[in-house]
């Protein structure tokens, strides 16, 4: 199984649904709160090429986009073979 990285604030609807959504699929998510840490908004940022908002999501190292993205590549079937390699 695929290691999933998730950068995320307090009280974020996103946050939560990009949660719900890898939960669903049985992942072990490793969670980044980034609410009150600005070292780890930062370490965030440059991981993720300047995108400052949240979630930011990687899987295997790879950057894959927030909450959206993550949706998207779910619908376009691309998600599950992600998370399997």
């Amino acid at each position: 199984m695929a290691k999933v990285e998730i950068y995320t604030k307090a009280f974020c609807p996103y946050c939560s649904r990009a949660l719900r959504l890898l939960g669903d699929k049985r992942v072990e998510i490793s969670e980044i709160d980034i609410t009150l840490d600005r070292t780890r908004r930062e370490e965030m940022i440059g991981r993720a090429d300047g995108r400052t908002t949240v979630p930011q999501i990687f899987i295997d190292g790879r950057h894959v986009g927030g909450c959206d993205d993550l949706i998207a590549l779910d619908r376009a079937g691309k998600l599950d073979p992600l998370l399997a390699a």
